[in-house]
């Protein structure tokens, strides 16, 4: 909670509390586990085997090059998913990308953490969200898509980065604006940024902010090249002199943002303040 002394730190209304939280990442299903593997400065990225690497399609030649790095961190889980719950048939959720039935899961357990239900909230809840290029296309067009029938402009839509946030509105009758975010590396932060102007210009009163990255198939390495921006060992020294590179991986979070001023009023767990963007 906020203490009293906390008001003069209402900058003019412009403060933002964050009131609900959510999270995968591999090695940590929810928040808790990965603020234990944190603390206890567990490393997260997997060593690929040769099965698991020949299983995901690289060939032997490929893996066996001295500058190929067999690590990845492997999101578990992801071909889980709930579909009744979503009010999903099975073929709906097969055709739908893992990167937006895992957000969807993310934003439904964000609210839930905030202690929130849309459908007896009174005021409107905007989403701003973002993934990255849907590896799951190929699954379902292994050959091409040629948009000739329903079912296939259905399965498009579901992998479609454009439809991210207007499914999550849906799927969980969220009435405020909608808007998918594309910035890259910096897609999850800018969600952020712009659900804070959004609140603070009234155009929301409450909003769901976030992004998942599920790259398909998972286990898979990558070639290492001097100077660009992948780790020559499969790891992620970060704040570090031995930096030297990254690692890609998977995960997914989402934050539930209110004005500070209504987070206090209606006395919301206020978990931290933004105070800029």
């Amino acid at each position: 909670k906020v203490s009293s002394g906390v008001g003069r730190a209402i900058r003019d209304g412009l403060d933002i509390a964050i009131v609900g939280m959510a999270a995968r990442f591999p090695g940590a299903p929810d928040l808790e586990a990965f603020w234990r593997n944190l603390c206890a400065g567990v490393e997260s990225v997997s060593r690929l085997t040769p099965q698991e690497l020949a299983e995901a399609g690289v060939d032997r030649k490929t893996a066996g090059r001295p500058n190929y790095v067999g690590a990845r961190a492997v999101l578990e889980g992801i071909d889980l998913f709930d579909a009744p719950f979503f009010s999903m048939t099975p073929k709906e959720a097969e055709t739908t990308d893992p990167q937006q039935r895992l957000l969807l899961e993310c934003a439904w357990e964000t609210l839930e953490h905030a202690g929130y239900d849309p459908s007896r909230y009174k005021g409107s809840i905007g989403v701003y969200a973002g993934s990255s290029t849907s590896g799951y296309l190929y699954h379902l067009f292994p050959r091409r898509v040629l948009l000739q029938s329903p079912a296939e402009m259905s399965a498009m839509l579901g992998v479609e980065k454009d439809t991210l946030a207007t499914r999550l509105s849906y799927k969980l009758n969220l009435r405020g604006p909608s808007l998918a975010v594309q910035t890259a590396c910096s897609t999850s932060l800018v969600a952020v940024h712009l659900a804070c102007q959004a609140l603070l210009s009234g155009e929301c009163d409450m909003a769901l902010a976030g992004g998942v990255t599920i790259e398909l198939p998972q286990n898979r390495g990558y070639i290492y090249k001097e100077g660009e921006v992948l780790s020559p060992d499969g790891v992620c020294h970060a704040f570090d002199h031995r930096g030297q590179g990254t690692v890609f991986g998977s995960g997914a979070g989402t934050v539930v943002l209110r004005r500070l001023s209504d987070a206090i009023a209606d006395g919301d767990h206020i978990w931290a303040v933004i105070r800029g963007s």
